[in-house]
């Protein structure tokens, strides 16, 4: 490589000399962990690949359906295949499930009954499954509370450890479902291995057999070799502008499991008696079934950019979630800046990083279902796609920003690049200029 002709156009492109270096001897010290990163992504395209074939995918499966949606043979390919690759029995992939908090509620809503209890052994969910919940302070309307439905949660250890004697006391005659968060949320906390997932989920069926165990798979997918189904769990549920669709499905969630869970939640999706055999694809196949194929590929861009973004603010000082040299089950990054300042900065370098809306400057501002304000960066082609570069948080103590995506590691290597070109320039980090140093 031309090394000077490409730090001559990162200089033209916003990045000084001193953060160019930097950042340089950051990525030199990681060749060894982003080869192990493509190791994993060329299981995991053979494992697509193999599925596509296995299921005859065809030109005739990306034909639209309209209306009614009867005999959509790409829809039913589809969900084949993902059932395949998951390792489960079936799948529900439409682009009726609007995000994952929808898929959650999808599935939640189709297993749980009025005097059921749903235990959370994890601490506390994602904030916007909290409505869902009904555990908010203000609920909405439509909250599982509303419907008779409890809850309970046992906390994680202070290391991030499965809290044992804690979640066997949670467990009662009520307990119907188990929800396990693989990934942080905003949460400095580690994100769960399918290991561990399988660990927690064996434990938890010891206690009380006929208990239901769902996974939020969301970001976790293709960053390992296996998936949470095929560690033990009922069923895992996610969303389509996140890691699986491969940045090219522009709406749509999925949910996987055991086929009478499935069928379920294909009854609540729908109305019960129409499940799975109706839902109208509108021309979206031909972009599922691409952004899946591309999907392990994408993903490995973003766990090379979580990596790199760790090793920077880990070598200034700041506290990151996951550390720079720890496996990687998620493709999120938390770094605590300390500020509402630095925080604002980071996300203002990774907006003017993105291909779109570069020119525009993010704030904090009340987003619903949060219970702060957010800042939120993300010049996206897909909107809210967290697989594109973006960066996230509530504005509130420890400030801590999640930083995720980019459909090519080169791009998240500038987007993070340029959050510290950012928080340089407005004072708050300091560089001498010197390669990794």
């Amino acid at each position: 490589m031309d090394t000077d002709a490409l730090k001559e156009y990162y200089l033209m492109s916003g990045i000084d000399e001193g953060v160019y270096n930097f950042c340089d001897g950051i990525q030199r010290d990681l060749e060894e962990r982003f080869k192990k990163i493509d190791q994993t992504a060329e299981l995991n395209q053979i494992k697509v690949l193999s599925a596509l074939r296995k299921h005859r995918t065809s030109t005739a499966c990306f034909e639209s359906s309209t209306g009614y949606g009867y005999d959509d043979i790409g829809r039913e390919t589809l969900e084949a295949v993902y059932a395949d690759i998951f390792g489960a029995e079936a799948a529900l992939v439409r682009p009726q499930l609007t995000c994952g908090t929808h898929a959650l509620t999808v599935a939640l809503s189709a297993i749980l009954r009025p005097g059921d209890e749903l235990l959370s052994p994890v601490g506390r969910p994602y904030d916007t499954l909290e409505g869902v919940i009904g555990i908010k302070e203000k609920n909405p309307p439509c909250s599982l509370k509303e419907f008779g439905i409890t809850y309970r949660q046992a906390d994680l250890l202070p290391g991030g450890g499965f809290d044992y004697d804690a979640i066997r006391a949670a467990i009662n005659g009520r307990t119907r479902l188990v929800t396990i968060q693989k990934s942080k949320g905003y949460d400095p906390r580690p994100t769960l291995s399918v290991k561990q997932i399988g660990e927690l989920v064996s434990f938890i069926k010891s206690v009380k057999p006929d208990v239901i165990c769902m996974v939020d798979n969301c970001y976790g997918e293709f960053t390992e070799r296996t998936e949470p189904v095929q560690a033990g769990a009922d069923l895992c549920a996610g969303s389509l502008i996140k890691n699986p669709g491969g940045g090219l499905a522009p709406a749509g969630g999925y949910i996987a499991g055991k086929r009478e869970l499935v069928d379920l939640c294909a009854y609540r999706l729908t109305a019960p008696g129409l499940g799975k055999e109706v839902g109208a694809t509108l021309g979206l196949n031909r972009t599922f079934f691409q952004g899946l194929f591309l999907a392990p590929v994408v993903t490995a861009g973003a766990l090379k950019g979580a990596i790199f973004a760790a090793g920077i603010y880990e070598k200034l000082g700041f506290k990151v979630v996951p550390a720079a040299d720890t496996p990687r089950y998620d493709i999120i990054q938390a770094v605590t800046l300390g500020s509402k300042e630095a925080m604002v900065a980071f996300c203002k370098g990774i907006q003017a990083a993105s291909p779109v809306d570069s020119h525009v400057a993010p704030e904090p501002y009340a987003m619903p279902g949060y219970h702060s304000d957010v800042i939120m960066a993300a010049g996206a082609f897909i909107q809210g796609s967290s697989i594109e570069l973006s960066a996230d948080g509530p504005v509130e103590p420890p400030y801590a920003v999640y930083f995720q995506g980019g459909l090519t590691w080169y791009h998240a290597k500038f987007g993070i690049m340029m959050s510290l070109q950012y928080l340089k320039d407005a004072g708050i980090v300091h560089i001498d200029g010197k390669s990794g140093e």
